[in-house]
């Protein structure tokens, strides 16, 4: 695998996780929303992943000579997931419902803040793979000098 093919490699992980991150910034941030635009409470949202063959130039891809073994990832869609709602009993407030009970979003947000800190520690390790491709580089360097 060639320098560049690791950096495509690093960076389609910061893309990903950086996707990853900000689902679960809206997460945390609409754990108490009981009402959105679309009707009823806020949804909580996931990511979902792909891979596929980490793609060098035209000419490389059209002579087969890729390495089959390199794969870039990618978030393939945001999902809204389809837990039901808290109901909790607050009949004053402004979007209880008949019987006095909210619809809160399912979210738990210690749960949330865990998996902000696995994203954060994958999007850490992207930076840390491209520094020391970036490291290779300079020293391929200095030794034609």
């Amino acid at each position: 695998m060639d320098l560049l093919t690791s950096l495509r490699i690093s960076s389609s992980g910061l893309k990903a996780n950086r996707t990853r991150m900000a689902a679960i910034s809206s997460n945390i941030a609409n754990a108490q929303t009981t009402r959105t635009a679309e009707g009823g409470p806020y949804r909580k949202k996931e990511v979902a992943f792909g891979s596929e063959p980490a793609r060098d130039s035209f000419s490389e891809i059209l002579e087969g000579e890729m390495n089959e073994n390199a794969q870039t990832v990618h978030a393939t869609e945001v999902i809204s997931t389809d837990r039901p709602p808290i109901l909790k009993y607050e009949p004053n407030h402004p979007d209880a419902n008949e019987q006095g009970y909210v619809a809160y979003p399912n979210i738990n947000v210690m749960e949330e803040m865990a998996n902000m800190i696995s994203a954060s520690r994958s999007y850490e390790a992207n930076i840390s793979a491209m520094n020391t491709t970036k490291g290779m580089a300079l020293k391929a360097l200095e030794i034609g000098r």
